[in-house]
């Protein structure tokens, strides 16, 4: 265990999914209320692991005193799970809901009071399992990921066809039980890449130096099959069936998840509060951005997740 005096504690602990452990990071704020404290769910994105700048996040809920649940998917970063690094929606969408189911068992939470917090790909995984009848208080989605279509088109032809073909061969070699062929998450405008637009590769390597880890500290790339299927991936299809309080928040320049689309998708939730910021896909997690983006997440939780019980 480890400790941050007055504020909170935090331990490594794990979770089942599919019949693998997944890693997961708990924060227990100091005083927690007799009828139990509202749990935080954190999930990242498209090859994302935990220890990239979620547990910035996760300190500052658990220091307003929120209990906070940061996962790894199976495949990828503490967790266990092979092949290594294979990102399948499907899989992810089982890990979500085993990490809430998880997070309503521990004994400190209010199980009534569970809140999913999604980023990129990942806030489009929590808009898919809220939107398919998980119940969850609320939900919060930072620059998420809502449209194949949008996403491909975002992409560009050239850098879609340039990485296909590491996807066939990729799919290929799953069908025939064979280790995966990779692709890097972020790469140089023109190079093979599942995300190539200019501010790509400098906002995953500004992330890196911001969460302290090496280069070499986990891979910075996925099984090449996913970019077949980003296409087929539209979480905003779920959107009008989400009932709870859910906060997006956008990124005006982001070049991976329009902001036009993004706003449509909003638009078809019940109860939703947009936030728009003047910045790139990759700024929110990071300052200048960062301590506005979280103050407007723990604002939007205080409203209707609140650590005091109504």
């Amino acid at each position: 265990m480890t400790s941050t005096p007055g504020q909170f504690t935090w331990t490594e602990e794990t979770f089942p999914s599919g019949g693998v452990a997944c890693a997961a990071r708990i924060y227990r704020p100091e005083s927690i209320p007799g009828a139990g404290a509202p749990v935080v769910v954190m999930g990242h994105g498209f090859g994302g692991v935990r220890a990239l700048r979620l547990y910035a996040y996760a300190e500052h809920f658990a220091a307003a005193g929120y209990l906070v649940v940061v996962f790894d998917y199976r495949g990828f970063g503490d967790s266990a799970g092979m092949p290594r690094q294979v990102l399948d929606v499907s899989m992810q969408h089982q890990d979500w809901r085993a990490a809430l189911a998880f997070a309503r068992r521990l004994p400190q939470a209010d199980d009534q009071r569970v809140v999913a917090w999604g980023t990129s790909f990942g806030g489009g995984h929590v808009i898919s399992v809220a939107g398919s009848g998980e119940p969850l208080a609320a939900i919060i989605a930072q620059v998420p990921h809502v449209s194949g279509p949008a996403a491909v088109r975002a992409t560009g032809v050239r850098a879609s066809l340039r990485v296909a073909p590491l996807g066939i061969r990729d799919q290929v070699r799953a069908l025939l039980r064979r280790d995966p062929v990779y692709v890097e998450c972020a790469a140089e405008p023109g190079e093979a890449g599942a995300m190539t637009t200019a501010d790509a590769l400098p906002g995953m390597n500004r992330l890196m130096s911001e969460s302290g880890m090496a280069p070499d500290d986990y891979p910075t790339y996925v099984a090449a099959r996913i970019v077949l299927k980003i296409g087929l991936y539209s979480p905003k299809r779920r959107a009008a069936a989400i009932t709870c309080p859910a906060l997006v928040q956008i990124a005006e320049q982001d070049a991976i998840t329009p902001r036009r689309v993004a706003e449509a998708t909003a638009a078809r939730m019940a109860h939703s509060t947009v936030r728009i910021y003047p910045c790139g896909h990759f700024d929110p997690y990071v300052e200048p951005f960062f301590s506005q983006v979280v103050a407007d997440q723990l604002a939007f939780l205080q409203q209707h997740v609140s650590v005091s019980a109504e």
